[in-house]
């Protein structure tokens, strides 16, 4: 071992540091952990015994238990079991708490039982950012990504997919039966064991097929339709083509330092309905009059779209395709252009279709429009295989078209919406792991969401600022 660098032998006593101070340096961040806990008010955000009880074994103070979740999320630690560990042997964590070492199921505790705590302190490091000038442009990228629950696909259950298990068993079923019928019929004491073997079975799925009817029972009880065993608020969804059960995560970043203004964790699997909500939230943490809002064509919706108008939110999302006319070769309804002064249609013949009578449906008021001239124009073939043309206008249309215009003017809207607000989610994925989340229930899960965001957050803002800057920023 000659010419290496030379370690210490084992048996080599040293001189340690006076103090634990002496092994975490000045730009930890550890210490930014530090200084934000204390500095925030946690009686305020209603953590549980954040006000000590008069009598009892005294408990851990809720900072402590706080310390220890961001500095586990920060360093992609977020099990209860690897967190009690750390407290043990890490200097930085025994820093951190003291040299307090809670175990597992104190630590576990604390998550479960102050979910909107946790979520509120996430929004308070928002605030900060908004304080600090982070959110200049006033302009957010909308998006949503499926993260696995607990709960196994096998442990999920549909009616298809119900009705599917049901039939393979009872086919199970019957073919075990014949197979006994067939060692029945013979006589040599050889196939006593394989009766037996074959009994066992049959008593087993007969078994399964009982614990299914009592979830079939579940399943017409619940809303929609879906019943998870494991995490019972997970949700069977569909995510690239496959499935997967658990949740819909939504997030609206900013697009100057792509930090997560807002975020919300859902069971349903569409976003179509998240997109005012979303940007509601993204205006209030900002604190901003004027929001613009970006997303892709999954959260397209009329009622959502005007919902943003109303509380004066420009929105930018593209249409989708809906329409089989264009793949069919025939003219799309783009090509019909709209007079607003006429209240008509002008068709690419020329021709004029106008209002004939309005109708409500699915709580929408649509308006028709046709002509009666399309049975000897030329370009029916590529028009219509109807006796007309018939041309639908929701009463709202033009907030639709005027955000068409503005996406029309805007051309890099689209890509700037996918370097903004796709790479967290890739990011956080990358942290979670491949099992993402630990906890159980909507509760739960979000409270784990708000401390990954919330590490995302402080690694983000420490890029930016320094951990230097930020300590100045969280004292001042």
């Amino acid at each position: 071992m000659k010419r290496f660098i030379q370690g210490d032998h084992r048996g080599q006593s040293t001189l340690l540091p006076e103090s634990l101070d002496d092994y975490v340096s000045d730009t930890n961040p550890v210490r930014v952990v530090d200084v934000f806990v204390d500095e925030l008010d946690l009686v305020n955000l209603r953590f549980d015994r954040a006000i000590p009880a008069d009598a009892g074994r005294p408990g851990y103070h809720p900072a402590i238990l706080l310390k220890i979740y961001i500095y586990g999320y920060l360093n992609r630690i977020q099990s209860s079991r690897r967190l009690e560990r750390e407290a043990q042997r890490n200097v930085e964590l025994m820093w951190l708490t003291g040299r307090l070492m809670p175990d597992f199921k104190t630590i576990a505790n604390f998550r479960k039982d102050n979910s909107k705590a946790i979520r509120g302190v996430c929004r308070q490091f928002v605030v900060l950012c908004q304080q600090l000038g982070l959110f200049g442009e006033n302009l957010v990228a909308i998006d949503g990504s499926k993260f696995k629950a607990v709960n196994n696909r096998d442990r999920n259950f549909t009616s298809a997919k119900l009705k599917r298990r049901m039939e393979e068993i009872e086919s199970s079923i019957s073919r075990y039966l014949t197979a006994l019928d067939a060692v029945d019929r013979q006589e040599s004491t050889a196939s006593e064991p394989s009766a037996v073997r074959l009994e066992e079975k049959i008593a087993k799925l007969k078994t399964q097929m009982k614990e299914l009817k009592a979830i079939e029972t579940q399943l017409n009880e619940s809303p929609d339709k879906q019943v998870s065993l494991t995490d019972p608020d997970a949700r069977s969804m569909m995510t690239r083509g496959t499935g997967i059960v658990g949740y819909n995560v939504q997030t609206a970043v900013d697009t100057q330092h792509h930090l997560i203004v807002a975020h919300e964790v859902i069971n349903v699997g569409s976003d179509r309905d998240q997109l005012s909500s979303m940007a509601k939230q993204a205006r209030e943490a900002m604190a901003s009059d004027t929001l613009s809002v970006v997303a892709d064509r999954g959260y397209f919706k009329g009622e959502q779209i005007l919902a943003c108008h109303d509380a004066g939110i420009t929105a930018y999302v593209p249409k989708p395709m809906t329409s089989g006319a264009k793949a069919d070769g025939r003219f799309n309804n783009d090509a019909f252009l709209y007079d607003t002064a006429k209240n008509e249609y002008i068709c690419p013949a020329g021709e004029a279709l106008i209002w004939r009578f309005s109708s409500v449906e699915k709580g929408l008021k649509l308006h028709r429009y046709w002509s009666s001239n399309c049975q000897g124009c030329v370009l029916k073939s590529k028009c219509t295989p109807s006796k007309q043309r018939r041309v639908r206008r929701w009463e709202h249309e033009a907030v639709l078209e005027e955000m068409q215009n503005r996406l029309s003017n805007a051309p890099d809207m689209m890509r700037v919406r996918k370097r903004t607000v796709e790479h967290p989610f890739g990011t956080l994925k990358q942290w979670m792991g491949a099992t993402h989340f630990l906890t159980r229930k909507l509760a739960g899960v979000s409270a784990e969401m708000s401390l990954n965001v919330l590490a995302y957050n402080f690694k983000r803002v420490m890029k930016i600022l320094g951990t230097s800057g930020l300590m100045k920023a969280l004292s001042a």
